[in-house]
């Protein structure tokens, strides 16, 4: 087995486009996602995304998109000679999460993301890191991760919050807790060594360039889009 990682890598390292363009892809329906709720907030739509069959599954898809790839990741960041490309991501990461927090305060100061989706990618990327050395483990704690049901009182503490045991969901803007979100990150590392030792299994279509674009930036638009899709929508809607 270990030759045939070895042996992959190189395979791998070419198809990084794929990885980029599905991530690209994620990024546009979140973008979609979040168009939908601004227009929503604004009143120019009227759905229900807090109970609404199709924006909680709509939700749950791109969530889980982003966090299958970021497992992925973390086995393809695994396999390069040295950690600085990895920490470096990860103090990119802990920047934006600040800033998501005091953006968030600032604009929904009751409801202010204190542990979200970036939160939650910089944590388990930490945790992550220590189980990519496993194969199907992380299958088998990814589907007990997923079959959480769990909750108890205890946890509704607010230094308890983000694990994701509590009996109520917070109010919040956007809320990923680790459990049982942190399952589908093993799922992905899991993918992510299959990718490695099947190198086959990615397309080499390089056709796909301004979603692989957009993937490789996904963070710079993810940070970016909301204040100037809020700031549009404010002009507009003053005038």
């Amino acid at each position: 087995m270990t030759k045939t990682i070895s042996a992959g890598i190189s395979d791998v390292q070419s198809r990084f486009i794929s990885i980029d363009a599905l991530r690209g892809f994620a990024i546009m329906l979140m973008m979609v996602y979040h168009v939908s709720f601004d227009l929503n907030y604004y009143g120019w739509l009227h759905q229900d995304f807090n109970h609404a069959t199709f924006w909680l599954s709509a939700r749950a898809f791109i969530v889980s998109l982003f966090l299958v790839l970021t497992g992925i990741s973390l086995v393809l960041n695994a396999q390069r000679t040295g950690s600085i490309s990895y920490w470096r991501r990860q103090a990119k990461l802990l920047a934006a999460c600040i800033a998501v927090s005091l953006g968030s305060y600032l604009i929904f100061p009751q409801s202010f993301i204190f542990f979200g989706i970036l939160h939650f990618i910089l944590l388990a990327s930490f945790l992550g890191r220590l189980c990519v050395r496993f194969y199907y483990a992380n299958l088998l704690a990814a589907l007990l991760c997923l079959g959480i049901s769990y909750s108890s009182p205890v946890f509704n503490a607010p230094l308890l919050q983000w694990l994701g045991f509590m009996t109520y969901k917070p109010y919040t803007e956007d809320y990923v807790p680790l459990f049982p979100w942190f399952g589908v990150v093993l799922l992905g590392i899991f993918l992510g060594r299959l990718i490695i030792a099947h190198p086959g299994w990615l397309s080499r279509d390089y056709k796909v360039q301004p979603l692989a674009l957009a993937g490789r930036y996904s963070l710079a638009i993810y940070l970016l889009h909301q204040p100037v899709l809020l700031g549009v929508l404010s002009l507009v809607t003053f005038f």
